[in-house]
């Protein structure tokens, strides 16, 4: 195990990073250090237990200790409305640290060498998703929209960037950039305009360790591919024929001359052959302008061998050249932003951490800040499972990720701990396990 990637020194540093946290209380309401708010919050994600704050207060009283205090490193166990009040005025980038640490500290292992792809590049995928929606509760910072019934809906969204590979089972949280009105700014804000601040941000560390932007179809316009290319970051964008007119107008045209290229690869999948039809061209016109940006693009098609059913189609424009023996490759890699849903946004919904619930509303920063805490603890499992043996043999025992987290819930209720590693130790002997 990486000492520096060990669940204790993961907690103990987003310890670190929350104790310099600004504080905005005046006079003497003080009971609760910020940083207890913020540990408090992190270990009810952490643990997927709503009630688990309430469960340690119980046991600080019935045992003179709690696992609060011995795991997550709290002085005293604040309440769920202390909680809410206290992190509201805590903006959520007070938190990019933790995701610097983790992304630099798995650098120094093996772990994401195993995540390069073609180029030796590192995939990193964008989406968009919300996480708060309602017609009453809302504040200055919510985006909205006017339903068919002339009602008004109030939400919160967030671009979550995470690096992928296809076959990888494992996504990486990286820093969050949350949609939110913009100072100056008439219009709304949107998922492209966060995108953009992304890049702004992180782009240039990102480009100088070898990256590739995925993204749908609302990332393949000219400013958003000026950005990446500005950033110097490469990328492979889903592009559509209903919002690339002059592009698709240059792909007929090769096509009904018959210099398109194309190429077939035939596959079996275990139970009937699939016909991969791919194909590319160099150098179209992104939009119809004179002042058209150049990009590359690349279609497959996969159809049933025997009955010529066709079962996926896409599309992509990049800035890597398409080739004989890269369009494969450069397909593949496009073809790995859906991890973003899937394995990250459709978790954190429906996989016990509950993205979209209300956990707090606030009136400043509260809902984003709890979201940036979920996606930490979200991060956390995952790192867990890749640089912890014991972690990973338990949760691989017990299958599905919700009996684990109601094991741990049931432990750390009724049993009092001293560190991770004696929860684990306990989980693990308990299941009869063996890393081998």
């Amino acid at each position: 195990m990486y000492e520096k990637l060990s669940i204790n020194r993961l907690i103990k540093q987003l310890k670190e990073v929350s104790e310099p946290l600004p504080d905005n209380r005046t006079g003497q309401n003080k009971q609760y250090d910020l940083v207890d708010a913020v540990m408090g919050a992190f270990s009810v994600f952490f643990t997927q237990s709503a009630s688990f704050l309430e469960h340690q207060r119980n046991m600080k009283l019935n045992k003179g200790r709690c696992n609060a205090e011995s795991l997550f490193e709290l002085s005293e166990v604040p309440s769920d409305n202390q909680i809410r009040n206290l992190l509201d005025d805590v903006g959520p980038t007070n938190l990019e640290p933790m995701y610097a640490y983790i992304f630099k500290a798995l650098q120094e292992t093996d772990i994401l060498n195993g995540y390069r792809s073609f180029a030796n590049q590192w995939l990193v995928a964008i989406d968009g998703t919300e996480y708060f929606s309602s017609q009453n509760i809302h504040c200055e910072n919510c985006s909205h929209r006017v339903l068919k019934n002339g009602k008004t809906n109030y939400y919160h969204s967030v671009l979550t960037p995470v690096m992928v590979k296809g076959g990888k089972e494992h996504v990486i949280t990286l820093e969050p950039e949350f949609i939110v009105p913009q100072d100056g700014d008439e219009k709304q804000d949107c998922e492209l305009k966060a995108a953009k601040r992304w890049l702004e941000k992180h782009g240039d560390r990102y480009a100088k360790l070898g990256v590739t932007i995925l993204g749908d179809d609302l990332f393949s316009r000219q400013p958003f591919c000026q950005a990446l290319k500005e950033q110097l970051l490469h990328y492979i964008l889903v592009c559509k024929p209903d919002s690339h007119e002059m592009l698709y107008q240059s792909v007929d045209f090769l096509s009904a001359n018959g210099v398109l290229k194309t190429q077939q690869r035939r596959r079996w999948n275990g139970r009937y052959g699939e016909i991969d039809i791919y194909r590319y061209a160099n150098k179209l016109p992104l939009r119809g302008d004179d002042a058209a940006m150049e990009v590359n693009w690349c279609e497959i098609t996969t159809v049933r061998e025997d009955t010529g059913e066709q079962i996926y189609k896409n599309a992509f424009a990049t800035d890597f050249e398409v080739s004989e023996t890269t369009v494969e490759a450069i397909v593949a890699d496009g073809r790995a932003r859906w991890k973003v849903e899937n394995e990250n946004n459709n978790v954190l919904k429906t996989k016990g951490y509950h993205l979209e619930h209300n956990f707090g509303h606030g009136s400043q920063y509260l809902a984003s800040v709890l979201l940036s805490l979920n996606l930490l603890a979200f991060l956390f499992h995952t790192v867990l499972d890749l640089m912890d043996e014991k972690y990973h043999a338990i949760r691989k025992a017990l299958g599905k990720r919700q009996t684990f987290f109601q094991d741990l819930d049931a432990l750390l209720r009724y049993f009092p701990f001293n560190t991770w590693e004696d929860v684990l130790s306990f989980m693990f002997v308990g299941l009869e396990l063996d890393t081998g």
